[in-house]
């Protein structure tokens, strides 16, 4: 699973706004919002709903390191950024 901190560090790297990730991920703005709201927990939310904002991330070329215990971080996936 993933944390609020990951996807704040994710959204950054690919340079988007929060509205502009949420059209990109599919996801409504506020949920983004919400999303990324908390420290570095696992968010409140659906697991759909994090699975695909996470699909979203790693289509653009991010990688979901460590786990939300111990080291979790994103990092870009060999080959990216283009």
């Amino acid at each position: 699973m993933i944390t609020s901190s990951q996807i704040k560090a994710a959204r950054a790297m690919t340079g988007l706004t929060v509205r502009e990730m949420a059209k990109e991920s599919g996801m409504a703005f506020t949920t983004l919002v919400r999303l990324e709201s908390g420290k570095n927990e696992i968010p409140s939310g659906t697991i759909e709903k994090l699975k695909q904002l996470k699909l979203a991330f790693e289509v653009m070329g991010i990688e979901f390191i460590g786990t939300p215990e111990e080291g979790a971080g994103v990092r870009w996936k060999k080959g990216f950024p283009k």
